[in-house]
């Protein structure tokens, strides 16, 4: 079910770097090893953002697993101000939020399609931007 993802760098780009704990360093990780994970039950249902595993009854613990990457846009919005210089240099520029095909749903940029073309439904797949060594975040384009 996984499938490579690429990553591309933007270290030193002024790409700000995600606050990144225990719970939550597996899946930038992966995301910059190429693969694109997720937290999985044993029941097969899905989560996220990353939550410590103990939270949950020792039957019923979620682990990271390979996920698809693929997904749909679910609501977006097109953001056409912005003070940050990373961002400010990219105006405008969509950010939306992504149901995946395990049926989570996560927020980042659109990029690679005119803002006038993303669309709810519009169908996208997964790739890493690299924003320090060994950690990725994810971005999505149209698949």
């Amino acid at each position: 079910m996984s499938t490579a993802v690429d990553v591309v760098d933007a270290i030193d780009t002024g790409l700000p770097v995600p606050e990144v704990d225990g719970v939550s360093r597996p899946f930038f990780a992966a995301l910059d090893r190429g693969e694109f994970v997720l937290q999985r039950f044993p029941d097969g249902t899905w989560q996220h953002y990353p939550r410590p595993p103990e939270m949950y009854p020792p039957d019923n613990r979620p682990d990271f697993a390979p996920a698809s990457g693929r997904g749909t846009v679910h609501t977006f919005t097109v953001i056409r101000q912005m003070g940050v210089p990373y961002f400010k240099e990219r105006l405008p520029y969509v950010v939306a939020i992504v149901e995946t095909e395990e049926g989570v749903r996560l927020m980042g940029s659109i990029t690679d399609v005119p803002v006038d073309e993303v669309h709810i439904g519009l169908e996208v797949e997964v790739y890493g931007v690299r924003v320090a060594e060994g950690l990725s975040v994810p971005f999505w384009r149209p698949s």
